[in-house]
């Protein structure tokens, strides 16, 4: 298990940062594609040819934006969001994300059951393995050596049906120099919700370690749901 010290300032930059990025890449969609150099393309290709579809991870780190819409230039992708709760942000996000062969869908069981059906026609679904889940939905296992409520739903949906599991990072290059993507495909993930979700966590601080000065500290990942009990160490 990694350990990571935390700074306030550069965690602020990052936040930053990310957010210029996604920004740059909702408005300039074209010029974006072409300023990534990607790395791995066949882990990419020997999954989706399986057959059984993609679960495609993307920790907010760096250009994360970026990563669906190249996946789109090859097969249609459905990505898992969580609407904002403020509706004019709501608004920036979803026009910034529309693109060809990208399918955005709630994080509800009408979402979840529209990811599965994507899965059984052989596509790509996407989910943000850093966001904490709904209260009742998650699992408290160490992320940085600090419990963290985290989604065993991406082990669930790619047990189904044996699903390849990759993790994508697209880390920033210098300043205008655009992005370097690259997949890792993941060994399958055990069926215990709580093993699951440990391993996922492992899978996640290995793509931040890529670059830790980009991704976003500012996101509070170690808060308490309501709904979810805490673990012991915690109360």
């Amino acid at each position: 298990m990694h350990k990571l010290p935390l700074k306030l300032w550069p965690a602020v930059r990052a936040s930053g940062m990310l957010f210029s990025d996604s920004l740059w890449i909702w408005r300039n969609p074209q010029k974006a594609l072409t300023s990534v150099e990607v790395q791995n393309w066949d882990v990419v290709e020997t999954a989706i040819k399986e057959g059984h579809g993609l679960v495609m991870l993307t920790p907010h780190l760096g250009g994360f934006e970026i990563i669906p819409r190249v996946l789109a230039q090859h097969f249609p992708a459905t990505i898992l969001y969580r609407p904002s709760r403020q509706e004019w942000l709501n608004e920036v996000v979803e026009q910034g994300r529309a693109y060809p062969n990208m399918h955005f869908v709630p994080t509800n069981l009408n979402g979840v059951r529209q990811m599965t059906r994507a899965l059984t026609r052989g596509e790509a679904i996407g989910i943000l393995p850093d966001q904490v889940p709904s209260g009742g939905e998650g699992v408290w296992v160490p992320f940085f050596g600090k419990p963290a409520y985290t989604t065993p739903l991406p082990a669930r949906l790619a047990n189904r049906n044996n699903t390849p599991v990759v993790m994508f990072t697209a880390k920033r290059k210098a300043l205008g120099k655009g992005w370097l993507m690259q997949a890792t495909r993941l060994n399958r993930l055990p069926e215990d919700p709580a093993l699951a979700a440990a391993e996922l966590n492992i899978a996640i601080e290995n793509a931040v370690l890529v670059a830790p000065e980009q991704f976003i500290w500012s996101y509070n990942r170690y808060k308490h749901p309501a709904g979810a009990e805490l673990p012991p160490n915690r109360k």
